[in-house]
C-alpha cells in the first residue's frame, strides 16, 4: 500500500507566553525574600527603573501631571546625548506612563524587538510610575529608629563559633595550640557536634601545613607529624568540651549528655545518669527501667529519677545559637479584626517602592535609531516590571481575602474552627487557574490574630462527620494536640484511643489517619510519652 503525499489545512489554539507573562509568573512564586533580591537585580540592570526617593512626596495619580524641571544634572543612560537630557519640561510625559496616541515617541515605544515582545500591551495604569508608594522607606543599620526589624536583630544575633573564640581569649595557649583550637571550633556542626574523627581532622590540618610550607613532608616525618597533631587536636578538644555551653564538641549524643552530667555536682542522682548514659540509647528511648536496673545495678526509683534527670538536658547544644535570619518569616498580607468582619491589607513593609526613571524617559524621547531602540525596549521592560510587581501583590491581596471570607471562623475562634478548602474552591470564585493559586499561596504568609501561616495553611481536606459536614483535616490535627495536651501523663493516649474519642464528637478517623497527624504535629507515641 503506498502513500500519497497531500497537503491540509487545520486550525488549532496555542498559548504563546511572551517574555512578560513569563516574568508576570515567576514574579507570582517567589517568595518575599526572593522578590526583593529580583527587585534589586532588576534596579542594577536596567537604568530606567529607580526607587522612589525617601524624602519625595507622593503625588495624585493623573493622566497628564507635570513635572518641574529637575535643578540637579543627571547623567543621560548610554547612548543619549547630554543635550537631550535638557528637554523641555512642557514636553516631558509623566514617567510610568505611556505617550498619548500621535505624540513623539509613541511609535518607538510600541516598535520593540521580537525578544521582548511582550502582549502589546501599552495601556499602562497612570501611576505605574511609582507603585508602592505608601510604603515606608527602608530603614538602615544605622537608623535611630526606636523599633529594630527582625532582620537587624537577627544579624547581631552571636553564633556559635563565635561565642567559643570569645571564650578562648581567656585561655593561656601557645600559637599551635590556639591554631588547633580554633580549627576545632570552625569544624563543629550547627549542633554543636564534632562530626568529623580526630585522625580525620588531622589529616585535614597536615595537609593545610603543607600548602602552607609549600612542599609536603618527608615519608619518615609525616606520620611522626600527623600523630603530633592528632595528639594536639585531643588536647584542644579537651579545652573545648570544658567551654559553654555545656556539651559542645561532643562526637556524638551519649558524650554530649555525659558532658552535661559531668558539669552537675557529684551525687548518686547524677552517677546513676552518667551509668545510664553508658548504656546503649534504645534502652534509653524505650524506657526500659527493669533493664537499665539491672545492667547499670541500681533500683528502679533511681533509673526513674536519673532518666528524669537526662530529660531536661540538651541534646543540641548549639540549637540557641542557630542562625535565626534564615528563619525569620515577613508576612505579606495583615488580617486585623475591624467591628464585625475583619481587615485584610498588605504589608507596606514588603512592597518596593518603584518607578521609571522620568528624567531618563525624557531625554529618550524623540530619538532614532538602533541604540535608542534599545533603550526604548529597556524603558519598556521597566514599565513592565513594575506592572507585574503591582498584578503580584493584587492577586496576593484577591487571593487573601477570599481565603479570610471563607475561612471567618477561624479568625473568629482558631484552628478548631478550620473549614475543609481546596485550591479550586478560590481559583473558581476569582476566575483563576488552579496552578495561579498554588504559586500565590506558596511561600507567602498572613498575619492573623492567632499567629503568622503561610497562607497553604488554609486549604486542607475533609473528613466525615456523622453530619455529613465534613471537617478540615487541620481542626483535626488541632483537636488532636488538644486531646494529648489534656491527657493524663501517667497513662497517655494511645492512636487508638484518640480515634474514639475523635469518634465520640462524630469524626471519623482512622487509626493510621490519627498516627499520621500525631507524625505531623510531632508529637512522640503513647509509651514515650509516660511520665516516669
Amino acid at each position: 500500500m503506498s502513500m500519497k503525499p497531500g497537503l491540509s489545512l487545520r486550525t488549532s489554539q496555542q498559548l504563546a507566553l511572551t517574555p512578560q507573562l513569563q516574568q508576570s509568573i515567576r514574579l507570582l512564586q517567589l517568595s518575599t525574600l526572593e522578590m526583593a533580591q529580583e527587585v534589586e537585580q532588576m534596579l542594577d540592570e536596567n537604568p530606567f527603573l529607580e526607587l522612589e526617593a525617601e524624602t519625595a512626596e507622593l503625588e495624585e495619580p493623573g493622566p497628564a501631571r507635570e513635572e518641574a524641571p529637575s535643578s540637579e544634572a543627571t547623567e543621560p543612560p548610554p547612548g543619549l546625548s547630554a543635550t537631550a537630557s535638557a528637554a523641555s519640561p512642557a514636553d516631558e510625559t509623566v514617567a510610568g506612563t505611556a505617550p498619548e496616541p500621535g505624540t513623539d515617541g509613541s511609535d518607538e515605544i510600541g516598535a520593540l524587538e521580537p525578544d521582548w515582545e511582550g502582549d502589546g500591551a501599552v495601556d499602562f495604569s497612570p501611576d505605574d510610575g511609582e507603585w508602592g508608594g505608601e510604603a515606608p522607606a527602608r530603614q538602615g543599620p544605622g537608623s535611630d529608629e526606636e523599633g529594630a526589624s527582625a532582620i537587624d536583630l537577627a544579624s547581631e544575633w552571636v553564633t556559635l563559633q563565635s561565642h567559643l573564640h570569645q571564650q578562648s581569649l581567656s585561655l593561656r595557649l601557645n600559637d599551635e595550640e590556639r591554631a588547633a583550637l580554633h580549627f576545632l571550633i570552625e569544624s563543629l556542626d550547627d549542633d554543636g557536634y564534632l562530626a568529623d574523627l580526630l585522625p580525620e581532622l588531622a589529616e585535614a590540618l597536615l595537609a593545610q601545613e603543607e600548602r602552607a610550607r609549600g612542599l609536603p613532608w618527608p615519608d619518615e616525618l609525616r606520620l611522626e607529624r600527623q600523630e603530633a597533631l592528632q595528639q594536639l587536636l585531643q588536647t584542644a578538644l579537651h579545652w573545648l568540651q570544658h567551654m559553654e555551653p555545656a556539651g559542645v564538641g561532643a562526637r556524638d549524643l551519649a558524650e554530649c549528655l555525659k558532658l552535661q552530667i559531668l558539669e552537675l555536682r557529684n551525687s548518686p542522682l547524677a552517677r546513676a545518669a552518667l551509668a545510664i548514659c553508658e548504656q546503649p540509647l534504645e534502652l534509653m528511648a524505650r524506657r526500659d527501667l527493669k533493664r537499665l536496673a539491672a545492667q547499670c545495678g541500681i533500683d528502679e526509683a533511681l533509673v526513674r529519677e536519673a532518666l528524669a534527670l537526662i530529660m531536661r538536658l540538651e541534646p543540641k547544644p548549639g540549637r540557641r545559637f542557630a542562625d535565626v535570619q534564615r528563619n525569620i518569616v515577613v508576612p505579606d498580607v495583615l488580617v486585623s479584626a475591624e467591628g464585625q468582619g475583619f481587615q485584610v491589607r498588605l504589608n507596606p513593609d514588603v512592597m518596593p517602592r518603584l518607578r521609571v526613571h522620568d528624567i531618563y524617559a525624557s531625554a529618550l524621547r524623540g530619538h532614532k535609531g538602533e541604540a535608542a531602540q534599545g533603550l526604548q525596549q529597556r524603558l519598556q521592560e521597566a514599565r513592565w516590571f513594575i506592572k507585574n510587581i503591582q498584578q503580584r501583590f493584587d492577586t496576593i491581596l484577591r487571593v487573601s481575602t477570599a481565603i479570610v471570607e471563607r475561612q471567618r471562623r477561624f479568625f473568629q475562634q482558631g484552628e478548631l474552627a478550620m473549614r475543609p478548602l481546596v485550591l479550586r474552591e478560590i481559583a473558581d470564585e476569582l476566575g483563576l487557574h488552579e496552578s495561579t493559586i498554588s504559586r500565590v499561596t506558596t511561600a507567602k504568609y498572613m498575619a492573623t490574630p492567632f499567629g503568622t501561616y503561610e497562607l497553604k495553611y488554609f486549604f486542607g481536606s475533609g473528613l466525615g462527620t456523622e453530619t455529613g459536614v465534613n471537617a478540615s483535616s487541620t481542626a483535626v490535627r488541632a483537636l488532636i494536640k488538644q486531646l494529648v495536651a489534656a491527657e493524663n501523663p501517667k497513662k497517655p493516649l494511645s492512636d487508638n484511643q484518640i480515634a474514639e474519642l475523635l469518634k465520640e464528637q462524630g469524626i471519623e478517623c482512622a487509626r493510621r489517619t490519627v498516627a499520621k497527624y500525631r507524625e505531623a504535629l510531632r508529637i512522640a507515641p503513647a509509651n514515650l510519652r509516660k511520665a516516669l
